[in-house]
């Protein structure tokens, strides 16, 4: 197993923490508000152990695999089938789909990561990658990653009238929500990603331009850092804090302890490195 190397509190996590997360603390109710109404033909998609190599025994074969979530009556089979697979990530299809399968837009979206930064203490992700630890992030990439975003976002809202941002787990994604943009052919779209590459934006160009069409759903939980991926205010973004935001934090890195002095149980995260 790979041991990449995060800011303190951020670790795997087990396959027992992830069923508690997905069986107590997974809404689907806030994942359906996420989507604002899209819901006719939404495909999931799940990756139980690539990174981690976690994963429930009878699935080995698959750990690496992408798997779709496709056919499904509402959200609530939706969470039993992830439930079945535990998984390390789960995804969602941008690409908007009719009732015969043909795709008919795709949301427009922005990638930024820690890791793509370059680092005054850990080096570029080239030198990351030739340690073999081109996943692996620190603080100092985190705080770049959300200057970075909050540039990015200043960029699209002179541009686009519904954008909103998602704390990843490990860095930020930013979804275009209006209309007019999800029409746009691959050719503008990546047009577009290349426009903001010139700009001196660090996004992932596969998918902005659409390459890469699934993105990690809101509200699901990040098995690589034990974070909960959760939607952001631009103005909660300057500060936030992924390490001590108990938003983002699963119920399995809290500790319950008492204070005498006030008779109250309080909740905090969990120090595990």
């Amino acid at each position: 197993m790979t041991k990449y190397f995060f800011p303190k509190g951020m670790r795997y996590s087990t396959l027992g923490e992830r069923e508690g997360f997905y069986r107590e603390e997974f809404k689907p109710s806030r994942v359906e508000e996420w989507f604002q109404g899209r819901m006719e033909k939404v495909v999931f998609a799940v990756i139980i152990g690539r990174h981690t190599r976690i994963y429930p025994p009878e699935y080995k074969d698959d750990a690496s695999t992408t798997i779709l979530i496709d056919e499904y009556e509402d959200l609530d089979e939706v969470r039993r089938q992830i439930l079945e697979f535990r998984p390390e990530a789960v995804y969602y299809d941008r690409n908007i789909y009719n009732e015969n399968g043909k795709i008919l837009g795709q949301e427009l979206a922005f990638d930024v990561d820690p890791e793509n930064l370059t680092c005054p203490v850990h080096g570029t992700l080239e030198d990351k990658m030739r340690r073999r630890q081109g996943l692996s992030f620190c603080e100092i990439e985190f705080r770049l990653a959300e200057d970075e975003t909050m540039r990015l976002y200043e960029e699209l809202v002179a541009v686009f009238k519904e954008v909103r941002i998602v704390y990843s787990g490990r860095g930020f994604h930013i979804h275009v929500f209006d209309e007019d943009a999800f029409s746009w052919p691959y050719e503008k779209r990546k047009e577009f990603a290349e426009e903001a590459k010139k700009k001196g934006f660090l996004i992932d160009e596969w998918v902005t331009s659409g390459g890469m069409r699934l993105i990690r759903l809101p509200y699901s939980l990040h098995g690589m850092v034990s974070r909960i991926v959760i939607p952001l205010e631009y103005s909660e973004l300057r500060g936030f804090d992924p390490i001590k935001d108990e938003r983002c934090i699963p119920r399995f890195l809290r500790s319950v302890r008492v204070d005498p002095s006030q008779g109250l149980t309080v909740h905090s995260a969990d120090s595990l490195a």
